[in-house]
C-alpha cells in the first residue's frame, strides 16, 4: 500500500495536494483496495462551492456504491474527465492519473486539521 509523504489524509480516505490556495483531491490507496473494481465514478459539482464534509460525488464499484466527501472547504474547480472513460485510474493510479476533482479552497487552514501519512498508515493500520 502507498502513502505518499507531502499529502493530507481524512478518515473517509481522501487525500489532498495542497498547491497554494489550490487543491487537488482523490481517494487513497487504501479506500481504492476495500472498494475493489471501480467501474463509474460521478461527480457533477463542478463550479459548486462546498464545505469540508459536503458530499462532492460518488465512486461505484462492483460491489458497492461509496460517497465522496470534500476534506476542505472550497469551489469545485475542475474534474478529472479521464475518469468517464477509465474509471479503472483510480485502481491503477489513485495518486495520480485517478485524481478526482480540482478545488480553489476557502479555507486553507482546514489542512491543519487533516492526517499526515504517517497518521494515516496508523489509522488504516498498515
Amino acid at each position: 500500500m502507498n502513502f505518499p509523504d507531502g499529502l493530507k489524509y481524512t478518515k473517509d480516505h481522501e487525500w489532498v495536494k495542497a498547491d497554494g490556495n489550490s487543491a487537488t483531491i482523490g481517494i487513497t490507496d487504501f479506500a481504492q483496495g476495500e472498494l475493489g473494481d471501480i467501474v463509474y465514478v460521478d461527480i457533477n459539482t463542478e463550479g459548486q462551492e462546498l464545505n469540508s464534509g459536503d458530499i462532492f460525488g460518488t465512486v461505484e464499484a462492483v460491489k458497492t456504491v461509496s460517497d465522496l466527501f470534500m476534506p476542505v472547504s472550497g469551489k469545485i474547480a475542475g474534474l478529472n474527465k479521464q475518469l468517464e472513460a477509465a474509471p479503472e485510474s483510480v485502481n491503477k493510479d489513485p495518486y495520480g492519473n485517478g485524481w478526482m476533482v480540482k478545488v480553489e479552497m476557502s479555507k486553507p487552514s482546514e489542512l491543519e486539521s487533516l492526517m499526515n501519512a504517517d497518521d494515516y498508515r496508523k489509522m488504516v493500520g498498515a
